[in-house]
């Protein structure tokens, strides 16, 4: 299954304009090491596409370590109809290699 990706630097813009809510599927722990600021946690280990409730307006993008799990992630979508299809092309680890900030906590 193909799924759509954007780049750090696409999903930077977005961020920056308010038009995202980024998805973080990676596990707790993780999500607490370093995140995106603005993401939610919303593990794979438990992830239900019905259980994300994006503002109106806002598209879903799901961001893992690298990008297999937030694949993963973008397969149970497809599976259950959601009109969640996107996700960021590396990771967090693309985004810390554009140099864009990683947050704790």
């Amino acid at each position: 299954m193909t799924h759509k990706e954007i780049t750090a630097n696409e999903l930077k813009a977005m961020l920056d304009e308010g038009r995202v809510l980024l998805v973080d599927v990676r596990e707790p722990g993780e999500f607490a090491a370093g995140h995106i600021a603005g993401a939610v946690n919303h593990p794979l280990s438990r992830f239900e596409p019905g259980a994300i409730d994006a503002p109106a307006g806002k598209r879903v993008v799901l961001q893992c370590a690298g990008g297999k799990r937030s694949g993963m992630a973008l397969d149970k979508c497809a599976a259950a109809e959601a009109a969640i299809d996107t996700h960021l092309a590396g990771g967090i680890g693309a985004w810390a290699a554009a140099g864009l900030p990683v947050v704790t906590g």
